[in-house]
Parts: C-alpha cells; structure tokens; sequence
C-alpha cells in the first residue's frame, strides 16, 4: 500500500530515473489528480541510461505530462566514488531546472522505507545513524513510509512500465552490498527494523511540523 507521509504541493516536480519505485510515485500522484507535476530526469550516461530516458520520455508524452531533461556532461574524476559523482551531478541539474522557473514548488524525490532502512544502516556503521529527512531545503520525500515492494506492485498491478538497472545488484558498490548482504542479517535479529525506522521518519516529520 502506498501511503503518503504529508501532503505534495501543488505546482511540484518529481525526480524520475525510470526505476519502478519512482514510476510508481509519478503514476500514483498523477493517478490521484495531480496534473501540475513537472517530471525530471537525468541520464547518468551509463549502460542502460539512454533506455531509461526512452521509458520516462515515452510514458511522460503519453500521459501529457510535463518534462524536462538533462545528461551528464563529465567523466568521473579518477578516484572519486562514481554514486557520489553522479547523486551530485543529478542535484546539480535539479537545482539548474528549479531556479529558473519560481512558479514550481518542490522536488519531490522518490525515497521509500527501504532506502531509509539501508541509510540508517550505512550511517550506523560510520558511527553517526541517520535518517532520511522528510524534507530538507527544496526537496520532499512523501514515499518514505512506503517500502519498495509497494511501489513494485504498484507499477505491476497497472502496468506502469519501469526498467531494471543490473548494476543495482552489484555488490561492489557499498550500497548495494547494505541492501542484498546487511539488511537480510540485521532482520534476522530485529524482523521488526522497518517499523523502528517508520518511527524515526514519523518522529522526524512532526518535528519539522511543529
């Protein structure tokens, strides 16, 4: 079930990669009457990238919804963490696009339960837990108690169409390696660790409200 965490405000845009998770969020908003998204993509250049935009593009044109586009201009500098790079690349664009048009609100980001279990996780190992803020200066993440699976079975259940990036599985990248190897162990001590993290997002948002 999909459930929002506050209210989206009208005249939003919404970062969209193509993924199912935030397929599912552009599809559920617009479902749910709001015709004044602006969706944004940005292609990181990578090996499925250009297939992504191809979805965003076609599902965007066919729904008549507004969109804008950008594309990676720059290699990764040597040493540099390529998620890194790209994450502030993509804000960069995002940020270009928003400052240039004051009749649009927020960002909406498509951040869900899982991302902020895998976050807190990642942050704890480090020594400093963290959770994802609902908000944090232009930017919303109204999915945040939703988990994943929601999202998936949103896209399957009205055929909203997504693509699977294969790197997602690749362990390599530390991220990867909290989602497929960390999480699976940490739930075997706690089965109860998404709903911890529900409250923390909860106790979150009421603070940012008060």
């Amino acid at each position: 079930m999909i459930k929002l965490l506050g209210k989206v405000p009208r005249n939003s845009y919404i970062a969209v990669s193509g993924g199912s998770d935030s397929m599912a969020a552009l599809d559920f908003l617009h479902n749910g009457g709001r015709r004044n998204l602006v969706a944004l993509h940005f292609n990181h250049g990578t090996e499925h990238a250009d297939k992504a935009e191809s979805l965003v593009r076609s599902f965007c044109l066919e729904n008549e919804i507004p969109a804008v586009f950008g594309k990676i201009s720059e290699e990764v500098p040597k040493g540099s963490s390529k998620e890194d790079f790209w994450r502030k690349q993509r804000y960069s664009f995002f940020n270009k696009v928003t400052s240039s048009n004051y009749d649009y609100g927020p960002v909406i980001t498509c951040h869900h339960l899982d991302d902020a279990v895998e976050t807190w996780l990642f942050t704890s190992l480090h020594g400093n837990p963290k959770i994802i803020p609902p908000k944090r200066g232009p930017y919303i993440r109204p999915f945040l108690l939703t988990n994943k699976e929601s999202l998936t079975n949103w896209c399957l259940k009205r055929s909203v169409p997504y693509v699977f990036d294969p790197s997602n599985n690749d362990t390599k990248y530390m991220r990867n390696y909290i989602r497929h190897n960390i999480v699976p162990l940490t739930k075997n001590i706690n089965p109860g660790l998404n709903k911890v993290i529900k409250k923390k997002i909860l106790a979150s948002f009421s603070e940012e409200n008060n």
